[in-house]
């Protein structure tokens, strides 16, 4: 198991050590994955940003992901979902989108390594979306930094990265949560002052 966000991305930053000079990107996928990527962002010194994209639930099983939307107009999966479902999922994306990026500006990708962090990943659609949007942006190297992660999720998303960095890989995964001892949820707030704080660090 994991303490908490913060103390798991301080240990991916330590395994990551090596990129600090490769002018990486740190980015986090709202809103958990940002609290493990601002520790990650202040071990290599880089711009921590956000890459926009959420999960689109099972409806009658809404933890269930069954796709994902993402800024840019990415859509994963989804088969099934209704158009109404999908356009309320990207309405609150545009939301998130208008507050967080108005402290922090999209910082460009093209040729640079994006270090795509999460808190967890059960089933990988939203890593799937976020691995395509850094991708579209012209990013030189995309590297996955997630404190949990299923295998077989694990196992599909990394011939899509460059370089995978997972500290916990449970047989039977179930629910992220189940690998922390804190889980305390991240609000809008917190990731708008993780954002801030890293707001000056030169990209």
């Amino acid at each position: 198991m994991v303490d908490d966000r913060t103390s798991a991305g301080k240990e991916l930053g330590t395994r990551l050590a090596d990129l600090r000079y490769a002018r990486p990107v740190v980015l986090g996928l709202p809103r958990g994955g940002v609290a493990v990527a601002a520790p990650i962002a202040t071990a290599l010194r880089a711009p921590l940003d956000v890459v926009l994209v959420r999960k689109v639930g099972d409806p009658g099983h809404p933890e269930l992901a069954v796709g994902a939307v993402g800024e840019d107009g990415v859509v994963v999966g989804g088969g099934g979902v209704s158009p109404e479902l999908l356009r309320a999922e990207q309405r609150i994306l545009l939301r998130r989108m208008v507050a967080y990026r108005s402290v922090r500006p999209s910082v460009p990708l093209v040729g640079r390594v994006a270090v795509l962090a999460d808190d967890g990943i059960a089933t990988g659609a939203t890593m799937r979306a976020a691995i395509r949007v850094v991708r579209a942006r012209g990013a030189a190297r995309v590297i996955l930094a997630v404190p949990v992660a299923a295998p077989e999720a694990l196992a599909a998303l990394t011939p899509l990265a460059d370089r995978v960095e997972c500290l916990v890989v449970p047989k039977r995964m179930r629910a992220v949560s189940r690998w922390y001892l804190d889980f305390s949820e991240v609000s809008d707030d917190e990731v708008v002052r993780l954002l801030t704080e890293s707001a000056g660090v030169p990209t």
